[in-house]
């Protein structure tokens, strides 16, 4: 489990192809603090450690999280958000968060708001997901705040120590990020939707 509060960027470094997984090399000042068979978010994917080396980890994607995810698009240089699995007895600053990635959106606006951002995003709405006012949202692992919810997208506000600290500096419009809703508004839907 995580919060959504991203501890460092981690820079890509390689990416080696293996069969239908892509294995990803990530340069980070955790790195050398990870261990293996440790789960890792990256980008908001939960992904497990399988090699560690000189400052670099190595992380594994399979086939269904290159498609549920926005991983498959990243490139060698690519910033990395990255967090480690929560202590149970720690604070929750952020909100509940699995690392499993529900699906990606497109960034369709990126508004300077004079000491913040506003970025709009807009997703495919057959897939059942939800957003509401003032809920929990996760983009690209970051822990943010839903504004302006309408069926297929919503806007987040982000500030400027989130922009500074997270790969969301380099977010830019027409960018695909991924997305985690909120785990309680998953199963109101779910049961909404078993209900008829």
């Amino acid at each position: 489990m995580f919060t959504g509060i991203i501890e460092t960027v981690g820079i890509l470094e390689k990416i080696e192809k293996e069969q239908s997984n892509l294995h990803y090399y990530v340069s980070s000042h955790l790195s050398n603090e990870l261990k293996i068979d440790q789960s890792v978010s990256h980008n908001g994917v939960c992904l497990t450690v399988v090699g560690i080396e000189e400052g670099i980890h190595k992380v594994t994607a399979i086939q269904e999280t290159l498609t549920k995810s926005n991983l498959g698009t990243l490139q060698v240089g690519d910033l990395i958000n990255l967090e480690r699995c929560t202590l149970l007895n720690g604070r929750l600053d952020g909100h509940i968060v699995q690392g499993h990635v529900d699906q990606t959106a497109t960034c369709v606006q990126k508004e300077d708001q004079n000491g913040s951002w506003l970025f709009t995003f807009a997703y495919d709405l057959s897939l059942q997901n939800i957003t509401v006012e003032k809920g929990s949202i996760t983009v690209n692992g970051v822990s943010l705040t839903v504004v302006n919810s309408k069926d297929n997208s919503f806007s987040v506000a982000v500030i400027p120590y989130t922009i500074e600290n997270t790969n969301l500096q380099n977010l830019n419009v027409g960018d695909s990020v991924n997305l985690e809703f909120d785990i309680v508004g998953k199963y109101v839907a779910k049961i909404m939707a078993l209900r008829g």
